[in-house]
């Protein structure tokens, strides 16, 4: 018979040898793209408006535009995100209806993302006459990341020990007190998770903006929030699609560029979530 220890070797080799099969494609591709992209990135590529048709000059409106979508989404989503994650976790009643809106959620979190952007083509653009602008991409994409905030900011609150609730009660405060004042405090490295993956998800996407928010060329910046705007998600589709004698350099460093957004959004929310976590008493 094979020892324990054996076993647990040959546990652990197989676990081991799984996790390197799934990160090394992924270190691989990232790399790829870091050895390709990198000898386009330059002042003139990152600060500069594209011209001889997009062939040429920098992809500043891209970049713009992404942050905008992505500040709108997060304007959209987080409040109500959190809000509707603070009444399940905190005030709700455990009945037919909460169980069968949780598995609403889990449900939302999963439709294609080209879905989200025929709805808001319909409710957005054409039914509220938005029209194609940065209000209506954000308030689409915040629709699409607002499953995957709800059920992270639930989990997150339910994490907390029931002990501190009870406490904070037994010392008179109210239940919205114990909830703004223990509950969350304690639960905003689990919601700041939650947050930031549904905000990366919303700045990679393209479909929903293709229909809602994107122009295909832009030569100005957007001056308010009914205007259009480039993205890097569209604008890597079009250049890499669409644009024929596209230099590769290019190409590769948009796709750079918009990895280091994303990776940006995470280095920051990993500093926000490790300071928060130093402060738990638990």
């Amino acid at each position: 018979m094979v020892s324990r220890q054996t076993s647990q070797r040959i546990a652990f080799g197989v676990i081991t040898l799984v996790a390197l099969i799934v990160v090394a494609p992924i270190v691989l591709m990232v790399g790829y793209i870091l050895f390709e992209g990198a000898g386009a990135i330059s002042w003139e590529f990152l600060f500069r408006m594209p011209r001889d048709g997009m062939k040429a000059g920098g992809v500043l409106p891209a970049i713009l535009g992404t942050f905008y979508l992505t500040v709108g989404t997060a304007l959209v989503s987080v409040p109500l995100g959190v809000g509707a994650a603070i009444y399940l976790a905190e005030y709700a009643a455990d009945n037919a209806l909460t169980r069968a809106i949780r598995i609403a959620i889990i449900n939302l979190a999963g439709i294609p993302s080209v879905v989200y952007g025929l709805f808001g083509l319909g409710l957005f653009v054409l039914f509220l006459n938005f029209g194609t602008s940065i209000i209506a991409g954000s308030l689409t994409l915040g629709i699409m990341t607002l499953p995957i905030v709800i059920s992270t900011a639930e989990e997150a609150l339910r994490a907390v020990p029931q002990s501190f609730r009870l406490v904070s009660t037994s010392l008179g405060s109210s239940s919205w007190q114990t909830v703004r004042q223990v509950v969350l405090p304690q639960a905003l490295p689990g919601i700041i998770t939650g947050v930031i993956l549904g905000l990366e998800r919303a700045a990679g996407e393209t479909a929903p903006i293709l229909f809602t928010a994107a122009a295909f060329f832009l030569p100005q910046l957007p001056e308010s929030i009914f205007d259009q705007t480039m993205a890097l998600p569209y604008h890597l589709f079009v250049i890499s699609t669409q644009v024929p004698g596209m230099p590769v350099r290019i190409q590769y460093g948009t796709a750079l560029v918009l990895l280091v957004f994303v990776l940006f959004m995470n280095l920051v929310a990993t500093l926000i979530r490790r300071h928060y976590r130093r402060q738990r008493v638990w």
